[in-house]
């Protein structure tokens, strides 16, 4: 398969990123930046992923005081920009330089489930798998769990497109 720069692009090729190669590819960042690490990733199959959560993120100083709860919206985020990661790795290969004329939007978040609070200490696992693509349009089924709990389930469609394209 190729990419959109014509080079050849092997389906099943498998990477991972530390959290500078990430920044790198994604244009999040403090404190919006939820993937800390992808432990693997395989292009056009799914992704591996994680977000270290501690006590010192500011979200706690009111989700809930006293009784701190990392917030499903932000899980969510976390797979989403795991996602991200899958398709655009998938089709552009780790390229920083069209990372940064490209962006990735969430067109649609379905079938969201939360099952499990995740708290201060714990490692947040993403598991996101390709369920079709076409093109700049994917759809991904996630899973996100805290050891062999799972705490979160969504599928999630976006579409890859040029930061030009972007609306003012």
């Amino acid at each position: 398969m190729k990419n959109k720069k014509g080079l050849e692009m092997q389906e099943g090729s498998v990477f991972d990123f530390d959290i500078h190669a990430i920044s790198q590819i994604l244009p999040h960042r403090y404190p919006f930046l939820l993937v800390d690490r992808v432990v693997r990733l395989e292009t056009f199959k799914d992704v591996h992923a994680y977000k270290n959560i501690t006590y010192n993120e500011e979200v706690f100083m009111g989700h809930f005081p006293g009784k701190p709860i990392y917030p499903g919206v932000l899980i969510v985020e976390g797979m989403a920009q795991a996602g991200g990661l899958l398709a655009f790795i998938s089709l552009f290969g780790y390229d920083p330089v069209a990372a940064s004329t490209k962006i990735v939007y969430f067109m649609t978040i379905d079938r969201v489930k939360f099952r499990n609070p995740v708290i201060p200490g714990d490692q947040l696992h993403y598991h996101l798998a390709v369920q079709k693509h076409k093109g700049m349009i994917w759809q991904v089924a996630g899973v996100s769990k805290v050891g062999d709990k799972v705490v979160a389930e969504a599928e999630l469609k976006a579409m890859i497109v040029d930061r030009k394209e972007e609306k003012a």
